[in-house]
């Protein structure tokens, strides 16, 4: 844990000026994340349990496997190369 302290600690010294502040709102986010977020405490209907009963069926009928990305793309006239993983 100590060690991983310090890394973190090399690390923010390394960086810019211009980028502490992003790096600060990361910290604070992650630190505020348990006590900020909402609690769902919704009871589960049973609308609930039924779509998730239908949800499972769907899933067995196509082998476990959702849709494919491309297909659902594809409803939308696009394609994966509209979408680049670098620029």
């Amino acid at each position: 844990m100590g060690e991983t302290r310090e890394h973190v600690h090399e690390l923010i010294e390394r960086l810019p000026p211009a980028k502490l502040p992003a790096i600060a709102g990361l910290l604070e986010a992650m630190l505020d994340t348990p006590s900020t977020a909402p609690v769902d405490d919704e009871p589960i209907t049973d609308e609930d349990r039924r779509r998730v009963r239908e949800g499972e069926v769907w899933f067995a009928q196509r082998g476990g496997k959702g849709i494919p990305m491309e297909e659902v793309l594809a409803d939308f006239g696009l394609t994966l190369e509209d979408f680049p993983l670098s620029k």
